[in-house]
């Protein structure tokens, strides 16, 4: 298994509804890539003033994300893939 370092978090897309509140289908040429997902590895926390700063997230957590994040890495891993982002541009844990 994948292992991340520091605050990078692996994460995979959980697709969302392809259809508007009217009830419009969305083609899946024109949907967005979606920006929930779920943890699936946590590196250990960064360093911060000599100690590590823990993780905030666990591994199960649905989470939302920029959309744009500047370090969103795209990953392929055993076939699957995953999204690669630091732990500040997870925007909050959903319930």
């Amino acid at each position: 298994m994948f292992k991340p370092l520091n605050n990078y978090v692996l994460l995979e897309r959980i697709e969302e509804e392809n259809k508007t509140a009217g009830g419009i289908i969305i083609p899946d040429t024109a949907k967005e890539k979606p920006s929930r997902g779920r943890v699936i590895a946590t590196g250990d926390g960064v360093y911060e003033g000599g100690s590590r700063v823990p993780m905030t997230v666990k591994i199960g957590d649905v989470v939302l994300f920029a959309k744009w994040a500047a370090s969103a890495n795209e990953v392929k891993i055993n076939g699957s893939d995953y999204v690669l982002i630091k732990e500040s541009d997870i925007l909050g844990i959903l319930d």
